[in-house]
């Protein structure tokens, strides 16, 4: 409720009484009619008058201004909780920003790592195949050397044995 409403108020409520204490029911005399049979309504009037001004100072105006106070908290309540709402709001936006970035950077670094680690075990295998390779090699000229060897060894006494049999079957020395 606002001062104009409340002054307003003020001012309408002597009329109304006026009007409701007019509003007795008229009494019938003799002869004449009488609106206002005695005196009391006068003494309602001036009393109604009298109270009007300490009341208002006393009663209205105090319950007015308290509800104007809180007209004026509240109003100061509602626009402090628009202006949090907007800083929340904002500080959420900021919040959801800086979740986004560090998705995003945190992807990247898994996709560079990722990456790094897919090179690194390329070459790791490279390098493990070339010696592969090249034990690979070194073990087949060894085979193929350890062979060479045999035959020759092989050789040597399969020549050995056959004179060794010629000699027993011959009874002599081929030398």
């Amino acid at each position: 409720m606002d001062r104009h409403s409340a002054s307003s108020t003020a001012k309408t409520l002597p009329a109304l009484a006026i009007g409701l204490l007019c509003a007795l029911p008229a009494h019938a005399a003799a002869e004449t009619l009488e609106i206002f049979p005695d005196e009391r309504i006068f003494y309602l009037i001036v009393l109604f008058v009298l109270l009007v001004f300490p009341v208002n100072k006393l009663l209205f105006q105090p319950v007015f201004r308290v509800l104007d106070e809180r007209d004026a908290r509240i109003e100061g309540a509602r626009k402090r909780a628009d202006e949090v709402g907007a800083e929340a709001e904002a500080t959420l936006g900021r919040y959801r920003s800086a979740v986004r970035s560090a998705r995003e950077e945190a992807e990247s670094g898994r996709k560079q790592a990722l990456e790094e680690a897919r090179r690194e075990q390329a070459q790791l295998t490279g390098s493990v195949r070339s010696e592969a390779e090249a034990e690979i090699n070194r073990a087949r000229e060894e085979v193929a050397g350890a062979l060479v060897d045999a035959r020759s060894q092989l050789r040597e006494q399969a020549e050995e044995l056959a004179r060794e049999a010629a000699t027993r079957v011959l009874g002599r020395s081929l030398r």
